[in-house]
């Protein structure tokens, strides 16, 4: 069997370029590339397709095959569409039909199809529905994240709606999306919380019913148990522990250098809310006294010397920090520095388990949450959002596997983590296990094979299949312009049809 996963951007090479640089090479990329992985380990045939760019700005995408090394039965197929330069995912709805007729011309010319597409985010799913319309090929659906719940945490109204649609595109991503959940055999999800909250959004309305379990699989992200683990040792173990110290020695008071850290390793970004973060170390003199504040950075070494060369978003949340350091008299308790690689995070993860430290997520909302997981399999136990998948990640039934706190609250958020510092070693075994039963990449292979052979058989059965649907307001895909402003309000703030 041959499955293909839709992901026309960002990109994939042996080398990782670019992840968590950019907004597009972010938690999505990981995804794709472990679960692949995974099915090519058990005898899957698998391809990555994803777009050919040939620019001075992101070398390493120019070759229309690639490989992943030591990894048989997977290619990564480039497909050469939207011109040659990178685009940000919000340009590329005008060129999926281009990306569909490059995978369609591709095949063609092997001779083959393969037996399923799997899309990913709203615009490999809309691949994924083009060519289920043309080749009559079934397709799941992963949206990693909805256009919709990004509407609503920016704040989208009648009155801005024209001017966010301008920046990013909603009005094309909100169809997209409509035509791959209506069209999909499965829309896979990772927790119940995103497919009854997020799915049941005004914007998909008529699109999907939540309710049909037909139209739904859960299956929960995993860790990279290789790499993510609390014994291991990578090429930057040695690297990373010279490096923490030296940073402590660097904005770390000496009378303080031995004490716990609490870390937050996530991009910087409004949604991560690490301002609130600071805010609560700030206003408790428990939890300085208990710990020093360490934040992860990338491309910034030393924010308390410079950070002009931070992006725009980037310098407004350094600015707010550096205002609550000044304020709070937080000079010597805060340690700021980059790290530079997966390999480096999980070797800094590791170094801060020897320390006793815990990790933090103070997300205003997170899908799902693969960054505590990780920490956790590493011996962080984790103090996390509980707005989004982590309410399930990390507490099932009465069992907790770490603390959930309320980002909005940074009374709640300190309490949390002093709470954390007190039961942190029966947290650290609880962690630990949670990662290892339910959360590993294997699992989640696992899940989409057995979910694909079943629709699978379904469609050679003649099952659970309707005719490819055109909803409304998407009557022509190659014409998106014809998916006009007022159509996005209607559905948006109506949920009309």
């Amino acid at each position: 069997m041959r499955i293909s996963f839709l992901n026309p951007q960002g990109n994939f090479d042996n080398n990782d370029l670019y992840w968590t640089e950019h907004p597009d090479f972010g938690g999505q990329l990981v995804y794709v590339k472990e679960v692949a992985i995974e099915m090519a380990k058990m005898g899957i045939e698998v391809d990555i397709i994803t777009r050919q760019i040939i620019d001075k700005n992101f070398p390493g995408f120019e070759k229309k095959l690639d490989y992943y090394k030591g990894v048989d039965n997977l290619r990564i197929i480039r497909i050469p569409f939207g011109g040659k330069k990178f685009l940000n995912k919000e340009k590329l709805w005008n060129y999926i039909d281009e990306y569909v007729d490059g995978i369609i011309n591709f095949y063609k010319k092997e001779g083959e199809y393969p037996d399923f597409f799997t899309g990913h985010y709203g615009d490999g799913g809309l691949a994924g529905a083009l060519l289920y319309k043309k080749l009559d090929i079934p397709y799941t659906f992963t949206g990693h994240s909805l256009g919709a719940q990004k509407m609503d945490k920016l704040n989208v109204n009648r009155d801005n709606i024209s001017k966010m649609d301008e920046k990013y595109n909603f009005s094309k991503r909100i169809m997209a999306e409509r035509l791959s959940i209506a069209n999909s055999a499965v829309n896979i999800v990772s927790t119940s919380q995103e497919r009854y909250e997020q799915y049941s959004h005004n914007a998909y309305n008529g699109a999907v019913d939540v309710n049909n379990d037909l139209k739904f699989k859960i299956i929960p992200p995993g860790v990279n148990i290789d790499m993510f683990n609390k014994d291991g040792k990578n090429e930057e173990e040695d690297f990373i522990k010279d490096k923490i110290k030296n940073m402590f020695n660097r904005d770390i008071n000496k009378n303080r250098l031995d004490l716990p850290a609490v870390i937050a390793a996530s991009r910087l970004d409004p949604k991560k809310n690490h301002v609130g973060l600071v805010k609560a170390y700030a206003e408790n003199k428990e939890l300085q006294e208990k710990c020093n504040l360490v934040i992860t950075l990338r491309g910034i070494d030393n924010p308390f010397k410079d950070y002009s060369n931070a992006r725009e978003k980037e310098k407004k949340i350094l600015d707010e920090i550096m205002e609550i350091i000044n304020k709070y008299d937080l000079k010597g308790k805060v340690c700021m520095f980059s790290l530079n690689s997966q390999k480096q995070l999980a070797a800094t993860y590791r170094e801060f388990a020897r320390r006793d430290s815990i990790f933090t997520l103070t997300a205003l909302y997170e899908p799902f949450g693969l960054a505590p997981i990780e920490a956790m399999a590493c011996g962080l136990p984790a103090v996390v959002t509980k707005n989004g998948g982590p309410s399930e990640v990390l507490k099932e039934g009465d069992k907790e596997f770490g603390v959930l706190v309320d980002p909005n609250d940074t009374l709640d958020i300190s309490n949390g983590i002093l709470k954390m510092f007190k039961y942190k070693n029966e947290y650290k075994k609880l962690g630990i296990k949670r990662v290892y039963n339910k959360f590993t990449w294997e699992n989640t292979a696992k899940g989409y094979i057995d979910i694909i052979k079943r629709k699978r058989k379904e469609k050679i059965n003649g099952k659970d299949f309707n005719k490819f649907s055109i909803h409304p307001y998407f009557k022509n895909p190659k014409n998106n312009d014809k998916i006009t402003l007022d159509k996005l309000k209607k559905i948006y703030f109506e949920g009309g049809e």
